[in-house]
């Protein structure tokens, strides 16, 4: 018997290609000098940007990319990167809009990810990391066209995080019988939320470095002293020199 399909709205779907490819836009007008794009880079920006997290999930969960059967997602992405070159200018002075549209796509392409995951009957922490992996997984694929280093990886304001928080939501809520539909809302505003408040209060995880320089400096405390010896000498040197 084949696997039962599946079926995100397509407008909903769609809402989701078109912000991911305003956000391409509006990342790749950032750009200035040697590295600014032609109408053609900022068209492949929007596509990766709008594509990219669902292309991901379908790839993770061994199914046909839902993105390759409809003309609607290329033509909705490509035309929401160049609408949003376009308006880079004035879009940029609305930076909370954003901010909050960004939000907004991490929280669409989570709860798509893990809502077809469970539905496809995947256990919960797959089902979870493939939500994670599709609200990312723009992002990840822009970095690393764009030799960038790769944003989610590096200390800045939640933004996996949120995701996962969301996804988690939407699969408890999911295994205590909530309808898929609205653990998927639930799942969508706490990604969203959650993103926003990281954004204003600069809220993000520690960084390793500093936890690496806490751990060293518990496990010996001679380090301090060394390096102060060794400054010393060198002074010392190049006051003989």
């Amino acid at each position: 018997m084949n696997e039962p399909l599946f079926v995100i709205p397509l407008w909903a779907d769609l809402s989701a290609v078109a912000l991911g490819g305003l956000q391409g836009a509006l990342f790749a007008s950032g750009f200035r000098g040697q590295r600014r794009l032609d109408l053609l880079g900022v068209a492949i920006i929007g596509i990766v940007m709008g594509m990219g997290g669902g292309l991901i999930r379908d790839l993770l969960l061994n199914v046909t990319p839902t993105t390759l059967q409809s003309n609607w997602y290329l033509i909705t992405a490509v035309a929401a990167a160049l609408l949003g070159m376009l308006l880079a200018t004035i879009l940029e002075r609305v930076s909370w809009l954003i901010v909050g549209l960004d939000a907004l796509v991490i929280g669409l392409f989570g709860a798509f990810g893990t809502s077809k995951a469970l539905y496809l009957g995947l256990p919960e922490v797959p089902a979870i990391f493939v939500g994670v992996a599709a609200a990312v997984g723009g992002g990840i694929l822009r970095d690393v066209l764009m030799g960038l280093p790769v944003a989610i990886m590096h200390v800045g304001s939640l933004y996996a995080v949120a995701a996962g928080a969301g996804c988690v939501v939407l699969t408890v809520s999911f295994s205590l019988g909530a309808p898929l539909t609205a653990a998927a809302i639930s799942a969508v505003a706490v990604t969203t939320v959650i993103r926003l408040l990281a954004v204003v209060f600069d809220i993000s995880l520690p960084e390793q470095r500093a936890l690496y320089r806490r751990k060293v400096a518990v496990e010996t405390s001679a380090i301090a002293v060394v390096g102060g010896t060794r400054a010393a000498d060198n002074g010392d040197a190049g006051a003989t020199g």
